[in-house]
């Protein structure tokens, strides 16, 4: 296979991490804009965390043709985003005296499962037009969760591709040895 200086990289979207927040995001926006208050400064808040989780999935595998570093540090970032609006639902299930699902309990392992099998935004869409809003908000924390573990196995994938591969640096040299015959 022929090695470019600068390969395509265009396939976030395949990325299971992209997809979960990309429904993280849709069902984020629709809660917040259905059940928290106009003008309540978490709104803004949670909707822009919601959309740096994703959005920087993109601009990191964007920028991964030219930096490694670059690339880990979004990724990280979406990462941190998330771990943010995280604690937003938190937050909005405490104050307002709602359960939060343990672990085990039969509304998380249906939504792991769930989580798990799908990550159409459309059905998740479904879901929550019937649903109260604490229900939503703890469907967000699984979801939530599921996105942590896929950020944070993409983050090591990324570690190990550039211990054995190298970074746009070493592509650079390792071209220009091959084509002076080196």
């Amino acid at each position: 296979m022929e090695e470019h200086l600068i390969p395509q990289r265009d396939n976030y979207r395949r990325l299971l991490s992209y997809q979960k927040t990309e429904v993280i995001y849709e069902m984020t926006y629709y809660f917040c804009h259905r059940f928290l208050e106009r003008g309540d400064r978490t709104v803004d808040q949670m909707v822009q965390a919601a959309r740096s989780g994703k959005q920087n999935i993109i601009e990191g595998c964007m920028a991964s043709s030219t930096s490694a570093k670059t690339e880990l540090k979004l990724i990280n970032v979406a990462k941190a985003s998330l771990h943010e609006l995280r604690e937003d639902y938190l937050d909005y299930l405490r104050t307002r005296g709602h359960r939060q699902w343990e672990e085990g309990s039969v509304e998380w392992t249906a939504m792991r499962r769930l989580g798990a099998q799908c990550n159409d935004a459309a059905h998740y869409m479904e879901l929550c037009e019937t649903r109260p809003p604490e229900t939503i908000a703890n469907m967000a924390l699984v979801l939530l969760a599921q996105a942590d573990y896929l950020l944070h196995r993409q983050l090591r994938r990324l570690e190990q591709d550039f211990l054995k591969q190298g970074g746009f640096s070493e592509r650079m040299d390792r071209l220009r040895r091959n084509n002076r015959g080196y």
